[in-house]
């Protein structure tokens, strides 16, 4: 029960923080950007309102504009709980400013958890969306910019070398974790890191069935994953 009630302080900041980062991550830019331009993003290509699908339907601008605008709310989503703690912490005891930042780090990853199910479930447009690859990147480059940043190394290795973005974004997330691991990162941010792997390689599922089926589109042609 002591326990218990230790932690009882951070339910209602946690549930504050996962309702921020999913709402940040619902709000549906691909499906605006493309409704701007006469599409139903939904209807078009893969049917998805990610990055890549964007892209591939409407060209590079616009799939550029929204893979920043998904970059951007998971870091807004992570991100607020770490610039919160940092004001909070202002002119404390070294150790208060140590707990206040673990406490940022756990609401961050509650958020960016919200954020990619927010981004994969929109409740603005029928609890569709994308895959979570970008909305998740730019979460974990605020909790782990190093770490974030040797998972890009793979996806643009995995990318430029292999040619599917599906195959590219299952091999950086999947690397998120291991990296996290030998760099000695908090065993909370592993576990999240691990967690959001699982995801996505549970959204590109239908990729990985034509990866094996040899129908899978490399880069270069239409409609391959969606970010």
């Amino acid at each position: 029960m002591t326990d218990l009630n230790h932690y009882r302080p951070l339910i209602a900041p946690a549930l504050g923080a996962f309702s921020a980062g999913y709402l940040l991550g619902s709000l549906p830019f691909g499906f605006l950007v493309a409704r701007a331009r006469g599409v139903n993003i939904f209807a078009a290509g893969s049917k998805s309102s990610g990055a890549t699908n964007v892209r591939r339907v409407l060209g590079a601008k616009c799939g550029n504009t929204v893979f920043a605008l998904d970059v951007l709310k998971g870091a807004a989503a992570a991100g607020w709980p770490l610039l919160f703690a940092w004001w909070r912490g202002r002119g404390q005891e070294v150790n208060v400013q140590e707990s206040l930042h673990y406490v940022g780090l756990l609401l961050g990853a509650i958020g960016l958890i919200g954020a990619i199910l927010g981004h994969s479930f929109s409740c603005f447009v029928g609890f569709r969306g994308g895959k979570g690859v970008a909305t998740g990147a730019g979460g974990f480059l605020v909790l782990m910019p190093i770490v974030t940043l040797i998972g890009a190394g793979v996806w643009l290795a995995f990318f430029f070398l292999i040619g599917f973005v599906s195959l590219a974004s299952i091999a950086a997330a999947a690397t998120l974790p291991i990296a996290a691991c030998f760099l000695h990162r908090p065993l909370l941010l592993i576990l999240i890191a691990a967690a959001v792997a699982i995801f996505v390689i549970f959204t590109h599922r239908a990729n990985i069935r034509r990866i094996v089926a040899g129908t899978e589109r490399r880069r270069g042609r239409k409609y391959d994953s969606d970010s």
